[in-house]
C-alpha cells in the first residue's frame, strides 16, 4: 500500500473509512491484480449518479450485508470502477472525486484532464 500512487502521482490518500470502501474493504482505492473492475475512482456519489449505476444494472444503494457492503446514499464516498465511472461521464451524470484518493491505475481508463474537471480536492 506505501507505494501505491495517485493519479497526481503522489502518494495513495484515503477515500474513506465510514462507510469503509475499497476492493479491500481497507478505506483506500487501493488495487492489483485480483480488482478486475479496478474500483479506483474515488468518488463522492450522488442521487443522479446512484439512479444511473442502477439502471445499467449495478445497485449499489441497496444494502448487501453478505459482501460486507453497507448500501449508498447520496453523499457518500466510494471506490467506484473507473469504466463505470467514465460511463457516467459520458451519460453526464458523474459524481465528484477526490483525486488524491483517486488510484492512478485509474489514468488506463480515464484521462487526467477528465478527472480533473471533477475534481473536489483541487483548487
Amino acid at each position: 500500500m506505501a507505494n501505491e500512487r495517485n493519479v497526481l502521482g503522489t502518494e495513495l490518500e484515503v477515500c474513506c473509512l465510514d462507510p469503509i470502501t475499497g476492493f479491500r474493504r481497507d478505506g483506500f482505492c487501493s488495487t492489483g491484480p485480483e480488482d478486475t473492475g479496478s474500483h479506483t475512482v474515488c468518488a463522492q456519489v450522488t442521487e443522479a449518479f446512484l439512479e444511473f449505476s442502477q439502471s445499467v444494472g449495478n445497485d449499489l444503494s441497496t444494502p448487501r450485508p453478505e459482501y460486507g457492503f453497507p448500501g449508498l446514499k447520496p453523499g457518500d464516498k466510494w471506490c467506484l470502477c473507473a469504466s463505470r465511472w467514465l460511463q457516467a461521464h459520458q451519460a453526464g451524470c458523474a459524481p465528484a472525486i477526490y483525486t488524491r484518493a483517486t488510484h492512478e491505475r485509474a489514468l488506463q481508463i480515464v484521462d487526467l484532464t477528465t478527472l480533473k474537471e471533477y475534481a473536489k480536492d483541487l483548487s
